[in-house]
């Protein structure tokens, strides 16, 4: 089968030549990424928080498509939650952006847009549209079944018009122009789509379908920005060759991190990072940058005591191997401190690492 006509002149890298491309974005990420960062002047502040992506900050959107496997609104998730009631968050409790929100004094966690039970003053100070399965390649979430990023942002015009008939147009704008608008998505296309399919990978190697990673998610920003948004941050992907499940499936024996996977994706935060840099020269204003949390999230990975955990290889729930979404659920023995594990389930973090990735970010962004 022939390539797709895209990267008709791309050549399969080879382990070599991989290390040294990674190595070349790395370099140009470090210099397109310093300057980027945009702290909040004192005398600002910020109104709302409104998110796009994936299970990492879904927060129960998917909880009523019965088509999707990619939703957790029953025990043992949000076990630690206020109540220990799931609320679709892929967590033993809260995610990252909810910690976000808390520190900002905005509220203490940002509601599902499409939560039946969300109120109107809800809108005021944020929502997510986050899906669980979605990717920045569209296959990725019809391959999941979740609520894509196009239909995302269509959920945002939505969301607008509500905003308008709440507030007004010019209360609606500020709103827009000024709350942190966050896009958390990528991993799904790397693990599901790109790993998880030979046919993907006969179709493209790994530099081109980074590339296509990177250019959707410039896109997906910039249409963002069309909408008046100023305060966008676009999130790269986590070290995904260190989360349980991909240690089990592709780790060998000893369950190590596997290389090609973290390689992956520090090429695509990379080219992302590099994607984001020349749109906001282009654009002529730093309203859209580049947001890491492979080296935060790596970084407890590597030296967990320092954090107060013991467990980074596997999740609290069931054996921590394998189990995510259904396999996680009310007749999965559960560990029994979720503090001392890096994950609660064998992809996604337990509430504690989500808030001392929330500190981090803080730190280094805000």
């Amino acid at each position: 089968m022939k390539r797709h006509s895209m990267i008709d002149h791309h050549v399969t890298f080879s382990p070599s030549s991989l290390f040294w491309c990674v190595l070349f974005f790395l370099v140009l990420l470090c210099k397109t990424t310093t300057n980027a960062l945009v702290k909040l002047p004192s005398n600002e502040t910020i109104p709302a928080i409104i998110v796009f992506g994936d299970s990492i900050v879904d927060a129960g959107n998917n909880d009523d498509i019965k088509t999707t496997l990619a939703r957790c609104n029953y025990p043992p998730y949000g076990i630690d939650f206020d109540g220990g009631v799931p609320t679709g968050r892929f967590s033993n409790g809260k995610v990252a952006t909810d910690f976000i929100a808390e520190n900002f004094g905005i509220k203490p966690t940002i509601p599902a847009y499409r939560n039946p039970n969300l109120k109107p003053e809800d809108l005021l100070t944020g929502v997510t549209f986050a899906s669980g399965g979605a990717g920045y390649v569209p296959f990725t979430t019809q391959l999941s079944g979740g609520i894509a990023l196009p239909q995302q942002q269509e959920l945002f015009e939505e969301y607008i018009e509500k905003l308008k008939k709440l507030v007004g147009e010019e209360r609606t704008n500020f709103i827009i122009q000024n709350s942190l608008i966050m896009v958390i998505c990528g991993s799904n296309d790397i693990t599901n789509t790109y790993f998880g399919l030979p046919s993907v990978q006969h179709k493209y190697d790994v530099s081109s379908f980074t590339t296509l990673m990177a250019d959707n998610a410039r896109s997906f920003a910039l249409k963002l920005h069309e909408y008046g948004a100023r305060r966008i941050q676009v999130f790269g992907v986590p070290p995904l060759g260190c989360v349980p499940s991909q240690r089990t499936l592709a780790g060998g024996p000893t369950r190590d991190c596997v290389v090609r996977f973290n390689d992956a994706t520090k090429l695509y935060n990379a080219k992302l990072a590099a994607n984001l840099d020349s749109l906001s020269r282009t654009l002529g204003e730093k309203t859209i940058i580049y947001v890491d949390i492979y080296g935060s999230l790596l970084d407890i990975i590597l030296d967990p005591q320092q954090y107060g955990f013991k467990v980074v290889d596997r999740g609290c729930c069931g054996t921590g191997l394998i189990e995510v979404a259904v396999l996680c659920n009310f007749a999965a023995d559960v560990c029994p401190n979720r503090d001392e594990y890096v994950f609660w389930d064998s992809f996604h973090p337990t509430e504690k690492t989500y808030r001392i990735m929330a500190t981090k970010y803080v730190e280094r962004y805000i």
